[in-house]
């Protein structure tokens, strides 16, 4: 058995997502909602991480569409070497090209309105869901 957790890193909120004991599916989980304190964020997403049980940490990567990586890229790799600094569970990223996109898509679909703050936070976990998902397949897969 495997527990994975993902993180959707954004500027504002964390969304966070968790595998299921097999590491088969993921499920959305909470949104961290970010201080102005990087550090004080990562330690406490790694505490996140510890207290579920977690083998490994998928941070989502954004991209731009052509691959290539933006200035939001370097700030989300800033971020993820501060965490890993704070854990000893192995960290890794995978490419969250159009999760954010594809959640809002979902959760309009299922009737649920994107446009009011309290549910940006289901679209962060839901995306980070998404990225885990992206993760499983290929480890399922064996491109891991």
């Amino acid at each position: 058995m495997v527990q994975i957790i993902a993180f959707d890193i954004g500027m504002k909120r964390i969304g966070v997502a968790y595998s299921d004991p097999f590491g088969e599916y993921a499920m959305p989980g909470d949104t961290y909602f970010r201080t102005d304190d990087l550090l004080a964020d990562a330690k406490a997403l790694a505490e996140i991480a510890e207290r579920r049980g977690a083998d490994v940490i998928v941070c989502g990567l954004p991209l731009n569409a052509d691959g290539t990586e933006s200035i939001q890229t370097e700030r989300t790799r800033r971020f993820i070497g501060a965490l890993t600094a704070q854990t000893k569970i192995p960290v890794c990223t995978e490419d969250e090209r159009y999760t954010t996109l594809q959640a809002r898509q979902d959760l309009v679909a299922m009737g649920i309105s994107t446009k009011k703050d309290k549910k940006k936070k289901n679209i962060d976990s839901l995306a980070a869901a998404y990225i885990l998902e992206g993760y499983l397949a290929k480890r399922k897969g064996g491109k891991l």
